[in-house]
């Protein structure tokens, strides 16, 4: 296995924890990072805000987006994203119309 894709952890972790933190992670910042790279300034909205939507989020406010619109169906996320960079946020049950 490449070093690059191992990682120790503390064997006291819950596994089914930190496997799934672990993929949503790096695919979100990833795909910031090497995809959508916001320059800073820009204006970023995330679609979905389970982890990897929070990884994109870090990234966006990271490299400094002035706006990081966070949109998902489950309200209850809202607080925890603007943790992670979300400014503003859509609740796609609040819309008749599709909101892209």
């Amino acid at each position: 296995m490449h070093v690059g894709c191992v990682a120790k952890i503390n064997p006291e972790a819950p596994l089914d924890k930190v496997c799934v933190l672990s993929c949503g992670i790096s695919t979100g910042l990833g795909a910031s990072i090497n995809v959508a790279k916001p320059p800073k300034g820009s204006t970023v909205a995330i679609f979905g805000l389970g982890v990897v939507g929070l990884a994109a989020a870090e990234d966006a406010r990271i490299t400094g987006a002035s706006r990081i619109t966070g949109v998902d169906l489950n309200a209850s996320r809202f607080e925890e994203a603007r943790k992670f960079g979300c400014t503003e946020f859509v609740n796609l049950k609040d819309h008749t119309k599709p909101v892209q």
